[in-house]
């Protein structure tokens, strides 16, 4: 759906960002600016800021920064056009009718058809609980040890043991065969027509994390299989990309979100008072459920079940975690089988030690490799480090690969010099695969990250500084233009940027920040706004700091061109370019006279 510019606009101006994130969070006044602590990750120490002047907020802890529609989108996980409606809602502001495309009306029809599907069936479910034909799926929860707060917070239900209830149920309220068949609660067939797709099963509703429901899990009451059912795919469930759990988890304010493997240890936990815990859907943790839990925490704790698959399931999860940027740790709950037991047994207390005493992933994988070595047999000792090394690799900063080498040595009793030099030969042996597979498949290795880095740094720096001092924009104009900047983020807010002091003589960082509709995208336009404080330098440095700064972006940029008019054969804008490198300091010193 696409609202108009001003529609947005007047939106966020009537909603200010010093109420709206004051009324989540206690913000005190410090100088212009409001300070609190970060919700979206764990502090002590205030480091995320809010800014009236300019409307937006940054956190210098953990990065996070945007606008209005930022801050609601990413605490209240909304899309863009719901955090719209949301403040438009909150302002009094009545947003104008929006025409869909016949094929995106079909598509919404459809979803919104499908949730009110499945929240008629949960209804329907909950009832039959309650109800006489339920005494038995109530004795099982019982003896589980859920209680009837707990049963009801998860909206817990049960299918009968006859097999087409629940679609006569349905059908009397009026919905179609196909439209009951895309539900993927029914199922048709010749000889038996329309039939339950779950039946005498515990109902698990599944929710999003906007609390709808969008599908089920079913669990069997004795031991037939399968023990779980889960809907199939749906327009609304993708099992993929959804944690069972998450609804009530993504409000946690512990620093950290808790991974089980199924239903009932979620339950179980949550009932114990440890409601950030969450479970993937009957499926293996996947690079989605991992991106999809760094929204809401930077460290997640697996409490896997104690027997081989628990482990195997943990140890594919640990590297797709780490990759996504979050800290893993593992919870040891030996000697039971799997959290609900541990807890029946031990207590929450028991558990919470547990958690404290937690094993960082990478020596849970060292430890697990370990079993099954024989340390006393030269040979396998031999492959066990050779092994453990390999794992090493998987640290790209060179400090922190150097801090887990000098640990695994001083814990296996083996020489840090040696561990290193059996790292570095393997780490040559995998650089050299790697120039193979680039040269055999037509790839080149990236440039040099730091140097990346250095330009992304200084671009951003740059920005930050247009804006506080609009005089610097008048002087740069026409010698520093948005094409200097890199493509992606820092050249469109450059744009914006100049095309605000073009069309107004002044910068809106929240207006910017509103061009960009993802998250993530906001949160990389807030950060270049953030970038460093030009009028905390004494004059002297500030000169000095400007000027180093735009000379590094121009040379970048003639670099770029050079590169690209050589690829052209454009022997003409080559020499321009050579020149224009020849005069730059003298050009630069021009600017800043």
């Amino acid at each position: 759906m696409y609202y108009p510019d001003d529609t947005v606009e007047e939106v966020r101006m009537r909603n200010d960002i010093v109420n709206i994130i004051g009324s989540y969070i206690r913000l005190k006044k410090s100088g212009s600016n409001y300070v609190g602590l970060c919700p979206f990750h764990n502090e002590k120490t205030p480091s995320f800021t809010v800014s009236p002047s300019k409307q937006m907020y940054h956190c210098f802890g953990c990065g996070v920064g945007g606008n209005v529609y930022t801050f609601i989108m990413e605490y209240e996980n909304y899309t863009f056009v719901e955090a719209l409606k949301y403040l438009a809602e909150r302002a009094g502001i009545k947003l104008p009718e929006q025409e869909y495309s016949a094929r995106d009306k079909q598509r919404a029809d459809l979803k919104s058809r499908l949730l009110e599907i499945n929240k008629e069936a949960a209804r329907y479910y909950y009832y039959q609980l309650k109800s006489e034909r339920g005494q038995a799926a109530r004795a099982y929860l019982a003896n589980r040890g859920l209680s009837e707060d707990t049963i009801k917070a998860f909206g817990l239900g049960y299918a009968t043991r006859y097999g087409s209830d629940l679609y006569q149920y349905l059908k009397k309220l009026g919905y179609e065969d196909d439209l009951l068949r895309q539900s993927g609660l029914v199922s048709f067939d010749e000889a038996r027509g329309g039939h339950d797709k779950f039946w005498n099963r515990i109902m698990f509703p599944i929710m999003d994390t906007g609390n709808k429901v969008v599908g089920f899990g079913g669990r069997v009451m004795d031991d037939s299989m399968p023990k779980y059912l889960n809907s199939p795919e749906t327009a609304i469930f993708d099992k993929s990309r959804l944690l069972y759990g998450l609804n009530i988890a993504r409000r946690t304010r512990e620093p950290y979100i808790l991974i089980c493997e199924g239903y009932m240890d979620v339950i179980a936990l949550h009932q114990a008072g440890f409601t950030n815990a969450v479970a993937a859907l009957g499926t293996a943790f996947t690079e989605s459920h991992a991106y999809l839990l760094k929204r809401y925490t930077r460290e997640v704790l697996l409490t896997f079940d104690n027997d081989e698959a628990g482990t195997a399931a943990a140890l594919r999860a640990i590297p797709i975690l780490r990759d996504a940027g979050l800290s893993v740790k593992v919870v040891n709950i030996e000697p039971y089988k799997d959290p609900d037991e541990f807890i029946k047994a031990l207590g929450a207390e028991g558990y919470r030690k547990r958690i404290g005493e937690a094993k960082n992933s990478f020596f849970y994988e060292i430890d697990t490799l370990r079993k099954g070595y024989n340390l006393d047999d030269p040979d396998d000792k031999t492959k066990f480090f050779s092994e453990a090394a390999g794992k090493l690799l998987a640290f790209k900063d060179p400090l922190e690969r150097q801090f887990y080498l000098d640990a695994l040595a001083k814990a296996y009793y083996i020489d840090a010099g040696l561990l290193q030099r059996l790292v570095n030969r393997l780490g040559a042996a995998a650089y050299r695969n790697e120039g193979y597979l680039q040269k055999t498949m037509g790839t080149q290795p990236q440039g040099k990250a730091g140097k990346d880095d250095g330009i992304a740094k200084i671009q951003g720096l740059l920005i930050t500084w247009l804006t506080e001092d609009p005089s610097l924009f008048g002087r740069l104009r026409g010698f520093l233009t948005p094409e200097d900047f890199s493509e992606g983020i820092y050249r469109d807010v450059a744009s914006l940027v100049y095309e605000g002091y073009e069309k107004t003589g002044e910068v809106e960082p929240a207006r910017i920040i509103s061009c960009f509709q993802s998250a993530e995208e906001q949160s990389k336009a807030a950060a270049l706004f953030n970038a460093g404080l030009l009028g905390e330098m004494k004059e002297n440095e500030r000169q000095k700091a400007l000027f180093d700064t735009v000379y590094r972006l121009k040379e970048a940029s003639l670099i770029n061109r050079q590169k690209k008019a050589i690829e052209d054969n454009d022997t003409k804008l080559l020499q321009d370019i050579i020149r224009q490198k020849a005069k730059l300091k003298e050009a630069v010193s021009a600017v800043f006279k």
